[in-house]
């Protein structure tokens, strides 16, 4: 069987019902996995009242008032405050039976009154109508996986492969095997989100039929959009909007200029401009009727099928072969916030993907450790007649540049980090051990270690110099980050996208000669600072630290059973060395000893979800410090 006749992974056949019960029950269990940690790691409770078992793992947290303990079967107390539950959660109260705790919502009820602050009734509610959704929407998703999994690998097996790793090297092209990974590595969603799967505005069969992790195929409608209307911003090798869409996707170009032609229109006049089909129908028809009826939207056009990614309404067109990502809003809940795409975005991106680029070309791409999907064009409506922005959050596209990423001829192979957290087809192991071990061989401690090193090196110097030396944030988190692979399984470097959202600290980078235009509006977090620092290195921490090697180092010391802080300790002397390797380039010392002790000392700082949830996100920037897992031994 070769790649190209793998079975569509949205047309697999439904499970049987006891398939379907045991997967709401691996997704309960998954639910309070994620409860557990986040109530923990936020202070929501003090994990200091746990009483851990000698020589174990059992733990219990008593519940002095209600004279009950909570007994964790199997609690691991990793680093950096990460309490992770492995086993079954039970009630005791004297005189009786254990009691099971199988729900979040049981463990909610529970707990909430040792919670540090008084959720209302409204948040409580709220939280676990949520999370029974993402329960849903989960098992759903495993359900489908185990199929999918089923057929990946029988054609592995077919193909003589020894894993999905060397059987996608074989077998078809590197976009298509960077888009599986993509799908197929978006089930287990960001770490820290206890409602990670949550869609509540859609049913069972539209979850399925828009969702990544279904290996969804969505049709997205190229309308036009008046051109005098439209803010758009491109980086400088884009002449005009007109000759990158008709370069980049040559068929739908000359349908959508006849269809404009028929009317009577001067394509010159408009712009192609893509909406998700969901969002078209259930939001841009009713939302922008005036727009529609007063002639500055036509919402008529060709259509393109394309495959949604991780971050569910950043597509990649099936047609043609070297189509650029597109993202786009769609006025969905997902997870925690409604999925627009802000003027910020569609003006940072471009600018800050030209600033990144130059960087690479006066850096060598930093020893050819970085590169980056350039958001080379975007666009977003304009009120006509306030020419405000805010209404165009949910009228915009950003196009963001694929081929360099994807046609490539050095042997390197893209996979995205979330994939790499993923159970495998065959030997339902985590991806990474793929990379790691040679077939048949289970991985020694030394092994493991020895790749990490090279692996956190991969990350951490390009991720510290550019944020050191020009004070670029680059998110490199799970989802916005493939590390490109050799041959042999080793990670040569970082492929890093969505720069929308970006933060840039703007003195480091006009030091070195360049600027960056900020986009200012009322109400809209900055995302170039001039003042502090603190924002830039916040998010560089928390997305590439906490969400990303703290998750793999975590991963990996469980997966292998490894000494509790060995990964850590290799993780401090990687970014101990990335720090000493820019150092001759920093001109204050003092600067330099400050950022270094940031990450290596102080507390990691990172959102506080579950808190922010329970409060309705009436505020999005709460934050609470991680203890830092590297500090203990940098000095």
């Amino acid at each position: 069987m070769t790649f190209e006749s793998i079975p569509d992974p949205a047309a697999l056949p439904p499970s049987e019902a006891t398939e379907q019960r045991a997967a709401i029950a691996l997704s309960e269990r998954n639910a309070l996995r994620r409860l557990v940690r986040c109530l923990f790691a936020e202070g929501v409770l003090d994990h200091r009242t746990l009483l851990f078992a000698p020589n174990g793992r059992a733990a219990s947290l008593p519940l002095w008032e209600q004279r009950a303990l909570v007994h964790f079967e199997q609690l691991w107390a990793a680093p950096a405050n990460t309490f992770v539950n492995q086993g079954s959660i039970s009630v005791l109260t004297p005189g009786q039976a254990p009691r099971p705790i199988d729900t979040a919502a049981q463990l909610i009820d529970l707990l909430r009154p040792g919670f540090d602050f008084t959720p209302t009734e409204a948040g409580v509610a709220a939280l676990k109508a949520d999370m029974a959704n993402s329960v849903l929407n989960d098992a759903q998703a495993r359900t489908h996986r185990q199929a999918w999994n089923d057929a990946l690998g029988q054609a592995i097996r077919t193909g003589a492969a020894t894993g999905l790793v060397d059987y996608l090297r074989r077998h078809g092209s590197t976009r298509r095997a960077a888009m599986l990974l993509d799908q197929w590595g978006s089930l287990e969603g960001h770490p820290f989100y206890p409602t990670w799967k949550a869609k509540p505005n859609l049913d069972a069969t539209q979850v399925a039929a828009l969702s990544p992790e279904f290996g969804a195929r969505v049709a997205v409608r190229i309308a036009a959009l008046r051109a005098d209307v439209a803010h758009l911003e491109r980086m400088p090798h884009v002449n005009s909007l007109h000759d990158y869409f008709a370069t980049e996707f040559p068929a739908l170009w000359e349908r959508w200029k006849a269809g404009l032609r028929a009317r009577g229109l001067d394509e010159a006049q408009w712009l192609p401009l893509p909406i998700h089909a969901w969002h078209l129908e259930n939001f841009v028809q009713p939302q922008y009727a005036k727009e529609i009826e007063a002639g500055l939207l036509i919402t008529d056009g060709p259509e393109v099928e394309a495959a949604p990614t991780m971050s569910f309404r950043t597509l990649l067109p099936q047609e043609p072969g070297t189509a650029p990502f597109i993202k786009l809003p769609v006025a969905l809940w997902l997870t925690s916030e409604q999925r627009s795409l802000q003027a910020k975005s569609i003006h940072m991106g471009p600018r800050i993907s030209h600033v990144i680029q130059r960087i690479l070309s006066a850096e060598g791409g930093f020893e050819n450790r970085l590169e980056i999907f350039a958001e080379e064009v975007a666009f977003h409506y304009r009120d006509a007649a306030t020419h405000e922005d805010a209404p165009g959050r949910y009228l915009s596209v950003a196009f963001r540049q694929s081929t360099h990423a994807f046609e490539r001829n050095d042997g390197l192979l893209p996979m995205p980090v979330a994939a790499l957290l993923t159970q495998a087809p065959v030997t339902r192991r985590p991806l990474i051990t793929e990379l790691i071990e040679r077939p048949g061989q289970r991985a020694s401690a030394d092994t493991v270690e020895a790749f990490f090193r090279r692996y956190a090196r991969v990350v951490t110097r390009p991720v510290i110099a550019i944020y050191m030396l020009y004070g670029i944030g680059l998110e490199a988190h799970q989802q916005n980050t493939s590390v490109l692979f050799d041959g042999d399984g080793e990670p040569r470097s970082l492929l890093i996208r969505d720069f929308g959202d970006g933060r840039t600290y703007a003195p480091l980078l006009n030091e070195r000669g360049l600027t960056l235009q900020p986009y200012v509006h009322k109400g809209i977090l900055p995302t170039v600072f001039t003042t502090d620092i603190e924002p830039v290195r916040t998010f560089v921490i928390d997305a590439c630290f906490v969400c990303h090697l703290h998750e793999l180092a975590l991963l990996l010391t469980d997966e292998y059973g490894l000494a509790p802080s060995r990964l850590w300790d290799i993780l401090r002397e990687e970014t101990v060395a990335a720090f000493d390797a820019v150092a001759p380039r920093i001109t204050s010392q003092a600067f330099w000893q400050a950022e270094r002790d940031a990450f290596l000392v102080q507390p990691w700082p990172t959102r506080s979800v579950l808190r922010m949830h329970l409060q309705r996100y009436a505020d999005y920037r709460l934050q609470h410090l991680l203890p830092n897992p590297m500090g203990t031994a940098s000095t």
